[in-house]
């Protein structure tokens, strides 16, 4: 008789449910991801036209709201790593925000530096 395989249950190793945790952490990283785009854009804006000081704010300002909120999902939820609490998805989420803030920032300090020496 041949062996029954529940694919289903084993999820090849990834995890196929989306609890609680996990959506909290999805949003900080979703916000991150957008602060890090946006960073990226107003920079390379900055350096071509000098362009970029209004994106790279709202770069600063969009990886400020994802540092807050992954800090605070960091905060209240306290499993370990593999408990569903999505503690790795809030980490990533943290670095995006972190670098997406950093490239706003070097985006606004260009473009002023650019307006100050016309």
């Amino acid at each position: 008789m041949a062996a029954y395989v529940d694919v289903y249950s084993t999820h090849f190793g990834f995890a196929a449910d989306l609890t609680t945790g996990r959506a909290r952490s999805l949003v900080g990283t979703v916000v991150g991801l957008i602060s890090l785009i946006v960073g990226w854009v107003a920079l390379r804006s900055a350096g071509r036209t000098g362009n970029g000081r209004g994106a790279g704010v709202v770069a600063l300002v969009l990886g400020l709201i994802g540092v807050v909120l992954d800090v605070v999902h960091l905060s209240t939820f306290t499993g370990a790593f593999g408990s569903e609490s999505g503690r790795a998805g809030a980490i990533v989420g943290l670095v995006l925000a972190l670098i997406g803030m950093g490239l706003g920032g070097v985006a606004v300090a260009r473009s002023r530096r650019i307006h100050s020496a016309e």
